[in-house]
């Protein structure tokens, strides 16, 4: 006869989750099999008023929509592990800066516009596939043309810099103003944008598109 036994135990490090233990009898044999989760790395950025790494600072291991109780102003940035964007308003709004691994010693090292940065957000780790349509007009109307790679200049591919709306249906990515990957950063999650303005921008100029590989991780 065969007998499964299950049972749960909680709390085993800093992960709230189960760990399946079953026991298996079997002509006399009993063998126990756990299943333990993965412990993840903890992601933490660290944010600093002064350049250099100096004065009032402030360390970060998740999304923040609200950074100003902790520091006014912003000059340098230490990204311990991650990728993450920037923002420099409150609720993920304003310029948009994505940060990886690294230091930044003043806010010109990130392309900053100003020294304000008032809320942030982990980019996810993925692995998967990366497809985006982007379409001309509003509402996804007018040119389409799907994307599954980098886009250094979207003039030349797409005959046009216009791009009103989106539909992001595989991984991360960042549109770019200008091209070659430079100017204002407009960060995407999977989902449907009918109009810039979902994704911050002021104008529906984008000179050029990038896949954000930079999170890619092994799934260990």
């Amino acid at each position: 006869m065969l007998y499964l036994f299950s049972l749960t135990h909680k709390r085993l490090w800093d992960e709230d989750r189960p760990v399946l233990l079953t026991s298996t009898v079997m002509m006399g044999k009993v063998s126990r099999t756990c299943n333990f989760p993965k412990k993840k790395t903890l992601q933490t950025i660290i944010f600093y008023e002064g350049r250099n790494f100096e004065g009032r600072h402030y360390e970060c291991s998740g999304d923040c929509t609200d950074m100003h109780s902790h520091f006014s102003r912003c000059n340098s940035i230490r990204v311990d592990s991650g990728c993450w964007m920037a923002y420099e308003k409150p609720n993920f709004s304003g310029y948009q800066y994505m940060l990886t691994r690294g230091k930044y010693a003043d806010h010109h090292r990130w392309s900053g516009f100003n020294d304000c940065i008032r809320s942030c957000r982990i980019i996810p780790a993925y692995n998967g596939n990366y497809r985006m349509k982007i379409f001309e007009r509003s509402d996804f109307g007018g040119k389409m043309m799907e994307l599954s790679d980098d886009c250094p200049n979207l003039q030349d591919r797409f005959h046009r810099r216009d791009i009103s709306s989106c539909n992001v249906m595989e991984g991360y990515w960042i549109l770019h103003k200008h091209p070659n990957y430079r100017g204002h950063q407009y960060f995407l999650r999977p989902g449907e944008y009918n109009k810039h303005s979902d994704w911050g921008s002021m104008s529906s100029t984008i000179g050029s598109v990038r896949r954000v590989t930079e999170l890619k991780q092994n799934n260990q």
